[in-house]
Protein backbone atom coordinates (compact mmCIF):
# COMPACT_ATOMS: atom_id res chain seq x y z
CA UNK A 1 0.00 0.00 0.00
CA UNK A 2 1.33 3.43 -0.92
CA UNK A 3 0.98 5.65 2.15
CA UNK A 4 1.35 8.79 0.05
CA UNK A 5 4.19 10.15 2.20
CA UNK A 6 6.90 10.58 -0.44
CA UNK A 7 8.68 13.89 0.19
CA UNK A 8 6.41 14.59 3.17
CA UNK A 9 8.17 15.76 6.31
CA UNK A 10 7.44 14.48 9.81
CA UNK A 11 8.82 15.25 13.25
CA UNK A 12 9.08 12.26 15.60
CA UNK A 13 10.10 12.75 19.22
CA UNK A 14 11.74 10.07 21.34
CA UNK A 15 12.54 8.33 18.08
CA UNK A 16 16.08 7.15 18.68
CA UNK A 17 14.75 3.76 19.72
CA UNK A 18 11.56 1.81 20.30
CA UNK A 19 8.20 2.77 18.87
CA UNK A 20 9.19 6.18 17.54
CA UNK A 21 12.19 4.79 15.71
CA UNK A 22 10.12 1.94 14.27
CA UNK A 23 7.62 4.48 12.91
CA UNK A 24 10.35 6.65 11.44
CA UNK A 25 11.80 3.59 9.70
CA UNK A 26 8.49 2.83 8.01
CA UNK A 27 8.09 6.45 6.93
CA UNK A 28 11.54 6.81 5.35
CA UNK A 29 11.17 3.45 3.64
CA UNK A 30 8.12 4.92 1.90
CA UNK A 31 9.95 8.07 0.83
CA UNK A 32 9.26 10.48 3.69
CA UNK A 33 11.78 12.72 5.39
CA UNK A 34 12.00 12.87 9.15
CA UNK A 35 13.32 14.92 12.03
CA UNK A 36 13.96 12.65 15.01
CA UNK A 37 14.79 13.71 18.53
CA UNK A 38 16.45 12.07 21.49
CA UNK A 39 18.18 13.07 24.69
CA UNK A 40 21.80 12.33 23.75
CA UNK A 41 23.92 13.15 20.73
CA UNK A 42 25.16 9.57 20.47
CA UNK A 43 21.66 8.09 20.34
CA UNK A 44 20.51 10.70 17.81
CA UNK A 45 23.48 10.08 15.53
CA UNK A 46 22.95 6.32 15.66
CA UNK A 47 19.25 6.71 14.87
CA UNK A 48 19.92 8.94 11.87
CA UNK A 49 22.50 6.48 10.51
CA UNK A 50 20.00 3.63 10.92
CA UNK A 51 17.28 5.56 9.11
CA UNK A 52 19.57 6.60 6.25
CA UNK A 53 20.48 2.96 5.76
CA UNK A 54 16.79 2.41 4.94
CA UNK A 55 15.69 5.64 3.27
CA UNK A 56 18.93 6.87 1.75
CA UNK A 57 21.30 9.71 2.56
CA UNK A 58 19.60 12.89 3.68
CA UNK A 59 16.25 11.32 4.56
CA UNK A 60 16.68 12.00 8.27
CA UNK A 61 18.10 14.63 10.57
CA UNK A 62 18.45 14.45 14.33
CA UNK A 63 18.00 16.99 17.10
CA UNK A 64 19.11 16.54 20.69
CA UNK A 65 16.06 17.63 22.67
CA UNK A 66 14.09 16.80 25.79
CA UNK A 67 10.30 16.93 25.54
CA UNK A 68 10.17 18.65 28.91
CA UNK A 69 12.13 21.61 27.54
CA UNK A 70 10.05 24.63 26.53
CA UNK A 71 12.42 25.29 23.63
CA UNK A 72 12.25 21.79 22.12
CA UNK A 73 9.12 22.24 19.95
CA UNK A 74 10.43 25.37 18.27
CA UNK A 75 13.80 23.73 17.62
CA UNK A 76 12.20 20.68 16.02
CA UNK A 77 9.81 22.66 13.85
CA UNK A 78 12.58 25.03 12.76
CA UNK A 79 14.78 22.09 11.76
CA UNK A 80 12.06 20.66 9.52
CA UNK A 81 11.26 23.99 7.89
CA UNK A 82 14.89 25.06 7.46
CA UNK A 83 15.91 21.70 6.02
CA UNK A 84 12.97 20.90 3.77
CA UNK A 85 10.65 23.89 3.76
CA UNK A 86 7.56 22.01 4.87
CA UNK A 87 6.01 20.10 7.77
CA UNK A 88 3.25 17.53 7.35
CA UNK A 89 2.88 15.99 10.77
CA UNK A 90 4.28 14.86 14.09
CA UNK A 91 4.47 11.69 16.15
CA UNK A 92 4.63 12.70 19.81
CA UNK A 93 6.30 9.98 21.83
CA UNK A 94 8.13 10.21 25.14
CA UNK A 95 9.81 7.73 27.40
CA UNK A 96 7.51 6.15 29.93
CA UNK A 97 7.38 7.61 33.45
CA UNK A 98 8.87 5.62 36.35
CA UNK A 99 6.94 2.67 37.69
CA UNK A 100 5.42 2.50 41.14
CA UNK A 101 2.18 2.75 43.07
CA UNK A 102 0.13 5.88 43.70
CA UNK A 103 1.05 5.85 47.38
CA UNK A 104 4.76 5.39 46.69
CA UNK A 105 5.32 8.02 43.98
CA UNK A 106 6.60 11.38 45.22
CA UNK A 107 5.41 14.85 44.25
CA UNK A 108 8.70 15.37 42.43
CA UNK A 109 8.17 12.26 40.32
CA UNK A 110 4.64 13.31 39.43
CA UNK A 111 5.75 16.83 38.50
CA UNK A 112 8.69 15.63 36.40
CA UNK A 113 6.45 13.19 34.53
CA UNK A 114 3.80 15.86 34.02
CA UNK A 115 6.37 18.16 32.43
CA UNK A 116 7.66 15.55 29.98
CA UNK A 117 4.72 13.22 29.37
CA UNK A 118 1.81 15.67 29.54
CA UNK A 119 2.79 19.32 29.20
CA UNK A 120 5.67 18.59 26.84
CA UNK A 121 3.32 16.69 24.53
CA UNK A 122 0.67 19.42 24.62
CA UNK A 123 3.27 22.11 23.94
CA UNK A 124 4.68 20.23 20.96
CA UNK A 125 1.23 19.54 19.49
CA UNK A 126 0.29 23.20 19.83
CA UNK A 127 3.53 24.38 18.18
CA UNK A 128 3.31 21.93 15.28
CA UNK A 129 -0.38 22.62 14.74
CA UNK A 130 0.42 26.28 14.09
CA UNK A 131 2.59 25.22 11.13
CA UNK A 132 0.31 22.58 9.63
CA UNK A 133 -2.21 23.09 6.87
CA UNK A 134 -4.97 21.03 5.31
CA UNK A 135 -3.84 17.39 5.32
CA UNK A 136 -1.58 17.75 8.35
CA UNK A 137 -1.55 15.05 11.00
CA UNK A 138 -0.74 14.79 14.70
CA UNK A 139 -0.44 11.44 16.49
CA UNK A 140 0.18 10.87 20.18
CA UNK A 141 1.85 7.65 21.35
CA UNK A 142 -0.05 6.87 24.53
CA UNK A 143 -0.71 3.48 26.13
CA UNK A 144 -3.42 0.95 26.87
CA UNK A 145 -3.49 2.70 30.28
CA UNK A 146 -5.80 5.18 28.54
CA UNK A 147 -8.51 2.52 28.81
CA UNK A 148 -7.51 0.32 31.73
CA UNK A 149 -4.92 0.68 34.51
CA UNK A 150 -1.62 -1.16 34.24
CA UNK A 151 -0.44 -2.53 37.61
CA UNK A 152 2.63 -0.76 38.92
CA UNK A 153 2.43 2.18 36.49
CA UNK A 154 0.48 4.68 38.56
CA UNK A 155 1.82 7.82 36.89
CA UNK A 156 1.12 6.50 33.41
CA UNK A 157 -2.37 5.49 34.53
CA UNK A 158 -2.92 9.02 35.79
CA UNK A 159 -1.52 11.07 32.91
CA UNK A 160 -2.22 9.10 29.74
CA UNK A 161 -6.06 9.23 29.89
CA UNK A 162 -5.94 13.01 30.30
CA UNK A 163 -3.61 13.34 27.35
CA UNK A 164 -5.97 11.19 25.28
CA UNK A 165 -8.77 13.63 26.05
CA UNK A 166 -6.51 16.52 25.04
CA UNK A 167 -5.93 14.75 21.72
CA UNK A 168 -9.67 14.26 21.24
CA UNK A 169 -10.33 17.92 22.03
CA UNK A 170 -7.58 19.03 19.68
CA UNK A 171 -9.12 16.92 16.92
CA UNK A 172 -12.32 18.92 17.35
CA UNK A 173 -10.44 22.21 17.29
CA UNK A 174 -8.25 21.48 14.27
CA UNK A 175 -10.67 19.43 12.20
CA UNK A 176 -12.15 22.48 10.43
CA UNK A 177 -8.63 23.27 9.18
CA UNK A 178 -8.26 19.78 7.70
CA UNK A 179 -5.76 18.70 10.37
CA UNK A 180 -6.21 15.27 11.89
CA UNK A 181 -5.36 14.29 15.48
CA UNK A 182 -5.27 10.72 16.75
CA UNK A 183 -3.83 8.57 19.53
CA UNK A 184 -2.06 5.22 19.45
CA UNK A 185 -2.39 2.82 22.37
CA UNK A 186 0.47 0.31 22.32
CA UNK A 187 0.22 -2.74 24.54
CA UNK A 188 3.10 -5.10 25.21
CA UNK A 189 5.47 -4.37 22.35
CA UNK A 190 8.97 -5.88 22.53
CA UNK A 191 10.89 -2.65 23.07
CA UNK A 192 13.69 -1.80 25.48
CA UNK A 193 11.15 -0.03 27.68
CA UNK A 194 8.94 -3.12 28.04
CA UNK A 195 11.99 -5.30 28.68
CA UNK A 196 12.96 -2.90 31.47
CA UNK A 197 9.46 -3.11 32.95
CA UNK A 198 9.57 -6.91 32.90
CA UNK A 199 13.01 -6.91 34.51
CA UNK A 200 11.90 -4.48 37.22
CA UNK A 201 9.59 -7.14 38.64
CA UNK A 202 12.57 -9.27 39.64
CA UNK A 203 11.55 -12.12 37.34
CA UNK A 204 11.46 -10.94 33.73
CA UNK A 205 10.48 -14.33 32.32
CA UNK A 206 7.54 -14.73 34.67
CA UNK A 207 6.39 -11.17 34.00
CA UNK A 208 6.49 -11.73 30.26
CA UNK A 209 4.64 -15.04 30.57
CA UNK A 210 1.90 -13.45 32.68
CA UNK A 211 1.49 -10.56 30.25
CA UNK A 212 1.50 -12.85 27.22
CA UNK A 213 -1.29 -14.90 28.78
CA UNK A 214 -3.49 -11.78 28.61
CA UNK A 215 -2.89 -11.25 24.88
CA UNK A 216 -5.24 -13.18 22.56
CA UNK A 217 -2.57 -13.34 19.84
CA UNK A 218 -0.33 -15.05 22.38
CA UNK A 219 2.83 -12.97 21.98
CA UNK A 220 4.38 -9.54 22.40
CA UNK A 221 4.13 -7.24 19.40
CA UNK A 222 7.13 -6.34 17.29
CA UNK A 223 8.17 -2.67 17.08
CA UNK A 224 7.77 -2.71 13.30
CA UNK A 225 4.16 -3.85 13.70
CA UNK A 226 3.45 -0.74 15.74
CA UNK A 227 5.44 1.38 13.29
CA UNK A 228 3.31 0.26 10.37
CA UNK A 229 0.10 1.26 12.14
CA UNK A 230 1.51 4.58 13.34
CA UNK A 231 2.87 5.49 9.90
CA UNK A 232 -0.54 4.73 8.37
CA UNK A 233 -2.35 6.88 10.95
CA UNK A 234 0.01 9.79 10.22
CA UNK A 235 -0.18 9.40 6.46
CA UNK A 236 -2.60 10.73 3.81
CA UNK A 237 -3.78 7.13 3.41
CA UNK A 238 -5.71 7.67 6.66
CA UNK A 239 -7.20 10.96 5.49
CA UNK A 240 -10.64 10.44 7.11
CA UNK A 241 -9.34 9.08 10.42
CA UNK A 242 -9.40 11.62 13.23
CA UNK A 243 -10.24 11.87 16.91
CA UNK A 244 -9.77 8.17 17.62
CA UNK A 245 -7.58 6.07 19.90
CA UNK A 246 -6.15 3.08 18.04
CA UNK A 247 -5.10 0.08 20.17
CA UNK A 248 -2.03 -1.78 18.93
CA UNK A 249 -2.02 -4.55 21.51
CA UNK A 250 -2.84 -7.91 19.96
CA UNK A 251 -6.35 -7.81 21.44
CA UNK A 252 -5.19 -7.33 25.03
CA UNK A 253 -7.56 -4.44 25.83
CA UNK A 254 -10.91 -5.80 26.93
CA UNK A 255 -13.05 -2.79 26.03
CA UNK A 256 -14.44 -2.12 22.58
Amino acid sequence: MDLGVRDHVYVLTGATRGLGHATATVLVADGARVVVSGRTAASVEAAVASLEAVGGAGCAVGVVADNASASAPGELVAEALDRWGRLDGVLISVGGPPGGTVSAMTDEQWLAAFDSVFLGAVRLARTVAAELSDGGSIAFVLSTSVRQPIPGLAISNGLRPGLAMVAKTLADELGPEGIRVNGLLPGRIATERVAELDASTGDAAASKAAATAQIPLGRYGRPEEFGQVAAFVLSPAASFLSGVMVPVDGGMSRGL
